[in-house]
């Protein structure tokens, strides 16, 4: 049967513009950005999708740029294939920049590894993989610039996979020094099977050469031991025993060991692990107690691995709420276990309880949502999440779930989030399972935005473009609500939004949620944050309502309010009172100087703060010195019991929330928010509150560090909780250091403690504060943790420490709290209007 192959049609020389006369010779162009995004083989051929772009020049038109792919190889003619041009946003995404749109630098190409062979065979050879990018010059006419295809950072793009062409010959592509190279490479001895029989397991399998008297050589790379095992053949077929003892005593360290054949002329052979006739690996315990573990590395070598415990996850299923995952775990103990879902950069860590069996094979669920403490559910949040199993409470001996080759030719794995019930502006939302270093299983929770909406250009574009020709079209009655860019339904803004929906106006509610990490009422309509909606929105509501700082682009429009209703009073200094220069260095009050204009109307809380806030943002507009919206909750004393029953805390029960506030000199080593730096002993804590009491830590919005010990009856993370007034509203008694949290629980009259083990250092060097704290503070101040518990355990006996501090409690409400009488909404409400026309 005859192969008409397509024919490679570059840019014709003739097509190409002429030079001008006298035209300077262009510089030098930077070198192309090429790269494999994913690999899979179909039908028996290898199909690869990836890129090649410029990142001096658009390539987001079909065929606006050219690929030929080519395998090099030394003394030899290149063999090139013909790719297909392919819109992939995700390029442009990568390229991390807002110039060019890069949609359709992606490529699609089929190796037909037939075009390898050669007269007939499949002689070893290998080929380095390149990709040309083809461009048309004014003067010279067609030049392709080549370079290798470099990794993807997860799944079959960093680790492809192999392919069996015949019984005995594989096509292995894979990457060295970030090069992509294909392989083809006749394999003389394999690996079939392998069962557990008594004392140790059976390896079955097959080589071309087993003269009398090989055995089976078990080595270990670094540390030199080594043990021989005789082989049974049988003409080319071959067992062998490996009793548990060959593999060592059990120690905390993994031990790696390898196999060979090792004939009697000392020759050896290393036998492939082949996949076809069984998963592609294997977890046996260890009568020691460990572990070993049989799997195939990326090389298609098998790897026996000694360790204290391990997964082998070997059949992935996708379903509505999650992944169906069946494992084989051997861990330690005989205890429950529990799933791990750990974010890589250290700030959410979600334990699940789980029904798994030791040593058997087992079904267990990777959820995809998270329930957050006000029994809400949410998609995780964005980014990558590390898999863990352990058994409870022992971090110490958590595993990763390791996949065997059947499960990781399941790979990819989605569920699209952004249509599941109870969840809100979830767009382009999916979880996604992937393989890392090639065996190692990670779920990533991807973006609401869709790749052609969040990256720079788009975002570019949707800012200078799209946001400009909005502002030209009529204001609508709407208000758009954004409460700490996104982040739910809560604060002064949700107020405001309560009142507005009680007077039936015939507006249009829109909340700003980022992430689908919010829930809103009936008769809200969620915007996802940055999407093409939220620009429209922001350019067209007649009112925009937030509590913290507006996108940097907005530009104001006549006609157009905007309220700010800050979300805090004010002890520690904001803004242009900050003497330390943090602030100053970080752009931020640079920034701020070009958001104040766009204000038309400052909430202040209190008499005391509204000289403050004028000076300190240098805001020249109008203030409404009404209170703060939010504390209306707090000023009417509704009834706690139903947040109680959300956070699951029984009845007798004392509720303590600690809401300490964050420091801008502990910010995290990769700049992803700020440390918790928790100084309470939490251990100390629980031995002498735990009985009685709950702990409700409620950690700054800008610190992203998980919490220790959260969920184990007496502690509880509710720095997911959507709304803090909700907690102040169900506390017994708040512990806070200098944070605002302290003016809105002074309302309710109930003791407030102050942990402040760093007085010294935040009121003189770090922040400053607007009044003496130490003279006028409505409780005590208490250096270390032991005081601190000390101080709660004698709340519950009678003390007095809190009396000592009645007439400085009320001389602060009569200062801070005046306002506070459950109408402030109102007022603001009635204000707004009035500006709105």
């Amino acid at each position: 049967m005859s192969t008409t192959r397509s024919r490679l049609v570059l840019p014709s020389p003739r097509t190409a513009a002429p030079a001008a006369v006298g035209a300077a010779t262009a510089a030098p162009a930077a070198a192309p950005a090429l790269g494999l995004r994913s690999a899979r083989w179909t039908d028996g051929r290898l199909e690869l999708t990836g890129f090649a772009r410029r990142d001096d020049r658009d390539s987001g038109k079909v065929r606006s740029s050219f690929t030929v792919l080519e395998l090099a190889r030394p003394g030899h003619r290149p063999i090139r294939f013909r790719t297909r041009p392919l819109r992939l946003p995700e390029v442009t995404e990568d390229s991390a920049q807002s110039d060019h749109n890069h949609d359709w630098a992606a490529f699609t190409v089929t190796v037909d590894p037939e075009r390898l062979r050669t007269d007939g065979g499949w002689p070893d050879a290998e080929w380095e993989v390149r990709a040309g990018l083809l461009r048309t010059l004014r003067l010279t006419g067609v030049r392709r610039e080549h370079g290798p295809l470099r990794p993807y950072w997860c799944g079959s793009g960093e680790y492809p996979p192999a392919h069996w062409v015949e019984q005995n010959v594989r096509v292995l592509p894979y990457f060295t020094d970030q090069r992509l190279r294909l392989k083809v490479h006749r394999v003389w001895s394999r690996l079939t099977g392998l069962r557990p029989v008594d004392g140790g397991l059976e390896l079955t399998g097959w080589a071309h050469d087993l003269p009398p008297g090989t055995v089976f050589r078990l080595w270990q790379r670094w540390a030199g031991a080594e043990s021989r095992h005789p082989v049974a053949a049988t003409g080319r077929d071959f067992t062998v025993r490996l009793p548990f003892e060959a593999f060592g005593a059990a120690g905390e360290a993994t031990a790696y060991w390898f196999g060979e054949l090792l004939r009697p002329d000392g020759s050896t052979e290393r036998p492939v692990l082949d996949e076809r006739p069984w998963p592609g690996g294997t977890v046996l315990a260890r009568p020691a107690g460990d572990a070993l573990l049989v799997r195939q590395l990326a090389d298609g070598y098998p790897q026996f691995c000694v360790q204290p415990g391990a997964v082998l996850v070997d059949r992935i299923a996708p379903e509505r709420d999650g992944f169906r995952l069946t494992t084989h775990a051997v861990l330690p103990g005989d205890g429950p276990l529990e799933l791990v879902l750990r974010h890589c950069n250290g700030t959410r860590e979600i334990r699940r309880p789980v029904e798994v069996e030791r040593g058997v094979p087992a079904e267990l669920t990777v959820p995809t949502s998270a329930t957050a403490p006000d029994l809400s559910r949410r998609p995780l949040r964005r980014g990558v999440w590390e898999l863990r199993l352990r058994p409870a409470g022992r971090a110490e001996a958590e595993q990763p779930l390791l996949l065997s080759q059947r499960a990781l030719a399941q790979l990819p794995c989605a569920v699209g989030l952004g249509a599941t019930e109870g969840v809100v502006a979830g767009g382009a939302k999916q979880a996604v399972l992937q393989s890392r270093w090639h065996n190692t299983l990670i779920l990533d929770s991807t973006p609401v935005l869709a790749p052609a909406e969040r990256s720079r250009y788009a975002q570019r574009r949707l800012r200078t473009v799209d946001y400009p020709a909005a502002r030209r079209r009529p204001l609508r009655p709407a208000v758009l609500y954004d409460v700490f860019g996104g982040r739910g339904y809560a604060d002064s803004p949700r107020a405001v939004h309560a009142e507005l929906a009680r007077r039936e106006l015939p507006l249009e509610h829109l909340w700003v949620v980022d992430d689908a990490q919010a829930v809103v009422p009936a008769g809200v309509r969620p915007i996802r944050s940055h999407s093409p909606d939220w620009y429209e929105a922001l350019a067209t509501s007649r009112y925009l309502v937030g509590n913290t700082h507006l996108p940097a682009f907005l530009d104001r429009r006549p006609g157009q309010v905007v309220l700010q209703t800050w979300h805090g009073s004010l002890l520690k200094r904001i803004a242009h009172d900050v003497a330390n220069p943090l602030l100053a260095r970080a752009g931020y009050l640079a920034a701020l100087d070009r958001e104040v204009p766009q204000w038309s109307l400052l909430l202040s809380p209190s008499a005391f703060a509204t000289p403050i806030l004028r000076r300190a943002f240098r805001y020249p507009g109008e203030i409404l010195e009404s209170g703060y919206p939010r504390n209306d909750l707090l000023a009417r004393r509704a009834d706690a019991s139903a947040i109680r029953r959300r956070l699951g805390i029984p009845d007798g029960k004392r509720i303590v929330l600690y809401a300490p506030t964050w420091r801008e000199d502990q910010q995290r080593a990769n700049g992803d928010g700020y440390r918790l730096d928790l100084r309470l002993d939490l251990t100390a804590a629980r031995a002498a509150l735990g009985a009685d009491h709950v702990l409700l830590v409620r950690p700054h919005a800008h610190v992203a560090e998980p919490l220790p010990g959260d969920g184990d009856g007496f502690v509880l993370d509710v720095g997911d909780y959507p709304d803090v007034q909700e907690l102040l509203l169900a506390a017994d008694v708040l512990v806070t250091d200098y944070s605002s949290i302290m003016f809105d629980f002074a309302i309710t009259g109930r003791p407030i403690l102050f942990f402040t083990y760093d007085l010294e250092y935040y009121r003189d060097a770090l922040r400053g504060f607007y009044f003496d704290f130490e003279r006028e503070a409505p409780g005590p101040l208490l250096a270390d943790s032991a005081e601190l518990i000390g101080a709660l355990r004698s709340l519950t006996t009678g003390s007095t420490l809190t009396d000592r501090h009645t007439d400085a409690y009320r001389r602060f409400r009569a200062t801070h709290c005046h306002l506070d009488d459950g109408r402030a909404a109102a007022r603001v409400v009635d204000r707004l209007l009035e500006l709105g026309g």
